[in-house]
């Protein structure tokens, strides 16, 4: 921890430095201390046909004849400038994105000049590179990360983050919505930069219930700089949410209907004037999706208690969801450099879910008997976050700083009732019981980022505060005789655990000629406490992991994070980058939880308090090419190395249910070396206007060397993971894009996972004077997303067969007011806002 506040004081002691130096800078360079006479030379920039003023235009005033920059700066929110410059003869230059350049030459400045009205036209010859852009999925790399712009994507449309990220390469999403980037599980999610409710306090589940058409980019970060959290082996995925800067009301309205039940409304509201831009979304769901599931268990050991050697089940789940969803903002500009942003995100949800257990057990091939079990949970959570943002802009090149402050609350009640029956063969008592597991979570966050360009170069200074605290009772009730409930006091406990991590970076990038580099090195220091009221006996648990186990925990540990990146312009479309960075994957809560929870009554988990968090190094080389507009191929090879890493192992805990059926545990261990190395492929081709191709492959290999308990859980796999996305405009402006998807086979210690193939396809038709859009969106159309496993243990097999979600086909109407489609995508704020909407 002192490592910590001695950086602190050295990167204050750094940022006023580099201030003061600055200021002194200023002064020396001013004209005034020169005696040079200044004049004012002013104007206003409009569009030519509406008239309207063109907010944050470029604006470049030349020596006449040269090229040397005099001044340069950009239009305030009514398309103003001012600046002061010396008499002498220029080349004013005006630009705008999808506007045709404007130059006014040889203006004479011997005085006080109003330009007056300057009208800037729309660049017809370029109408139609602006729609693609603004329809098709485009590509960015940076020094730290590749940034993908998801324009129109026909087969989101209507649908939730989760399946927007689905068409980003180099991110997966498995059945359930689990996200792993390049087939690492151990991801870290943010929003606009920074953890956030809306990303579900690290559950990617509410990833599920958000509008896909909130996000405007999602950023890859594959080797992070020292800005990013250090957490998640993976990397990072950076969702930066749509915000509107255009002035006046504006907005959109969203209907839709499909089936299984999917309906969904949605408006997104923005008032924008020079002082002030409120904002505000609201989203109401009801989603109805069935699921299924099928296992097979067989018994190899030779346990007499066992009673059958092979059990089936067949799982049908019914699932009710209501979600309701809004987010309330303004933002005050002080002036054109500083601004602060309040905003209220609230979401709760209301889940009526059944699933129907039909079990039949055999015995050396004989039938036993058959049951039918229904579970029945109810699950409501309620969760906000308020968040203030003040951001201050020194001047015009990235001179900035950025503070933030976060608090957060999310409370969960689910109660489960269980009853099963014997259906067919012999007769025998099970007993019902109910469930009741709580969580209520707080969270607060305090940042700060300064950055300060030295030309050609940049420092960047920062700190993170992020404090979690969530105390989650659970209790079970279990019948002993029939009518006759009684509490389990084994099983019944009350977990609190705090997360609380602080961090403090700094890094330094620079430019020469065509090479850039960015290096960086964050601290952090991280303490995981957890306090357990249980009655539970934790002897077998501690015989099998061969430790101690305490109820009550209080770990700490700290890090130092270094990352490089390097980048290497071959040419104007050509590069090639580096990069290397150091990472952490901390356990979670529940995987430190030291008393079992039921996932079913046969099938438990149970933390490890004694679970250390696992390092990763990393080295990751890319290479980028674009052949005009046509064109765009990105490739990369990568190697990181993990130590201490997670594996869920599952073994029996000797324990046999009354009507005799094998209690299985999974417990996470540190199973020593993780390796995974890897190559990426991307290709983006637009052949013509009509098609536009994109296709991305992600092959690996990854080697697990461990014990456990005498037994090797070592383990070699190669996977692949590719998608395919083809988009066609047919006659009459109706648009048709197919995805198909493909995640090869998987294996880890103990479990083969098969591989899944699915296809989505999408319509869609402007109407309305192009105000609106009807689109028809079909989500797994052959039924194939199955997932087929096989597990392998020293007492068992498994086989199992798993649908989260049958084919889906959904209905979308969106009508925008007082947004240009075609140009609106172009003119948003790409810069990393304080959570102006989603």
């Amino acid at each position: 921890m002192k490592y910590f506040w001695i950086l602190i004081l050295c990167t204050i002691s750094t940022t006023l430095f580099s201030q003061t130096s600055i200021a002194s800078t200023d002064v020396k360079l001013d004209f005034d201390s020169f005696d040079i006479k200044k004049f004012k030379v002013s104007g206003k920039l409009v569009d030519g046909e509406q008239n309207q003023p063109l907010e944050f235009a470029t604006i470049g005033i030349y020596e006449s004849g040269t090229n040397d920059l005099v001044a340069s700066g950009v239009t305030n929110f009514n398309g103003e400038f001012l600046f002061r410059i010396p008499s002498c003869d220029y080349d004013i230059k005006f630009s705008y994105i999808s506007y045709k350049d404007k130059t006014i030459a040889n203006q004479s400045i011997t005085g006080n000049t109003d330009l007056g009205t300057i009208k800037m036209t729309f660049e017809t010859n370029e109408l139609d590179e602006v729609t693609v852009v603004s329809e098709t999925t485009q590509l960015d790399v940076r020094l730290d990360k590749k940034i993908y712009t998801l324009g129109k994507d026909l087969t989101v449309a209507g649908g939730t983050v989760t399946e927007a990220l689905e068409n980003v390469p180099s991110i997966s999403v498995d059945i359930e919505g689990g996200i792993s980037l390049r087939g690492n599980e151990n991801v870290r999610i943010l929003i606009n930069g920074k953890p956030s409710a809306l990303a579900g306090f690290g559950n990617t589940d509410v990833l599920q219930q958000l509008p896909a058409d909130a996000i405007e980019r999602v950023e890859v970060i594959t080797s992070p700089s020292a800005r990013y959290d250090a957490q998640g082996t993976a990397g990072i995925i950076n969702l930066v949410l749509r915000r509107d800067k255009t002035l006046g009301f504006n907005g959109s309205v969203r209907l839709q209907t499909g089936t299984p039940l999917n309906n969904r409304a949605a408006a997104n509201l923005n008032w924008r004037t020079e002082k002030f831009n409120f904002f505000g979304n609201i989203g109401y769901s009801h989603r109805k999706p069935p699921g299924n599931a099928n296992f097979e268990s067989t018994f190899t050991d030779d346990n007499p208690l066992r009673q059958f050697d092979r059990v089936t089940e067949t799982r049908d789940y019914s699932r009710n969801r209501k979600d309701f969803n809004y987010n309330i903002g303004a933002t005050y500009f002080f002036d054109y450099n500083t601004s602060f942003t309040a905003s209220y995100f609230g979401r709760t949800g209301e889940d009526d879910d059944l699933t129907n257990n039909s079990t039949s057990r055999f015995n050396e091939g004989e039938f036993i008997n058959e049951t039918l079990r229904l579970e029945r949970e109810i699950e409501e959570e309620d969760s906000y976050q308020i968040s203030l943002n003040f951001n201050k802009k020194f001047d015009n090149e990235g001179h900035e700083l950025d503070t933030e402050f976060q608090y957060s609350e999310d409370s969960e009640f689910a109660p489960t009732v269980i009853t099963e029956d014997v259906v067919a063969g012999e007769e025998q008592f099970i007993p019902d019981e109910s469930v009741i597991q709580t969580e209520d979570q707080t969270e607060y966050l305090f940042q700060a980022d300064y950055v300060k360009p030295m030309g050609e170069a940049q420092f960047e200074a920062g700190f993170r505060v992020n404090l979690e605290n969530s105390v989650q009772p659970f209790f079970r009730e279990i019948e002993i005789e029939e009518n006759m409930p009684v509490v389990d006091t084994l099983l019944t406990n009350n977990f609190e655990f705090d997360e609380n991590v602080y961090a403090i970076y700094t890094q330094y990038g620079n430019k020469f000629g065509k090479f850039s580099f960015l290096f960086g090195l964050r601290y952090e220091y991280t303490q995981l406490k957890g306090q357990t009221t249980s009655d539970y006996d934790l002897s077998q648990f501690e015989e099998l992991l061969g430790e101690d186990v305490d109820l009550n925990f209080d770990n700490r540990f700290d890090g130092f994070f270094p990352t490089l990146n390097l980048i290497y312009e071959i040419g104007e479309d050509e590069n090639i980058t580096l990069g290397y960075n150091r990472r952490i994957n901390r356990p979670r809560g529940w995987f430190l939880n030291p008393t079992p929870s039921l996932s079913s009554r046969v099938n438990v988990f149970q933390g490890n308090p004694s679970l250390r968090p696992a390092f990763a190094n990393a080295v990751d080389l890319g290479y980028l090419k674009r052949w005009g507009e046509k064109l765009t191929l990105t490739t990369s090879i990568y190697y990181q190395r993990e130590t201490d890493s997670f594996e869920r192992i599952d073994e029996e805990t000797g324990q046999i249910t009354d009507d005799g059926l094998v209690v299985i545990r999974t417990i996470p261990i540190n199973l020593s070396t993780n390796q995974r190395m890897g190559f990426e492929l991307g290709v983006l081709y637009n052949p013509n206007d009509w098609l536009r191709l994109n296709w991305s492959v992600n092959g690996f290999r990854f080697v697990t060397d461990g014990f456990f308990n005498g037994q090797d859980f070592g383990v070699e796999n190669n996977s692949l993971t590719s998608r395919f996305s083809a988009k066609v405009d047919l006659p009459y402006k109706i648009q048709w894009q197919t995805n198909v998807n493909f995640q090869g086979p998987f294996e880890n210690a103990q479990t083969k996972t098969e591989s899944i193939t699915s296809v989505n396809m999408a319509f869609s038709k402007d109407i309305l004077k192009d105000n609106a859009t009807i689109s028809l969106n079909v989500r797994d159309l052959f039924n194939s997303r199955i997932r087929d496993r096989f597990t392998v243990a020293p007492t068992f097999r498994r086989e199992s067969s798993f649908q989260w979600r049958e084919p889906q086909v959904t209905a979308t109407f969106i009508y925008r007011f007082n947004q240009n489609k075609k140009r609106g995508g172009d003119r948003e704020n790409y810069g990393d806002g304080g959570g102006e909407g989603y």
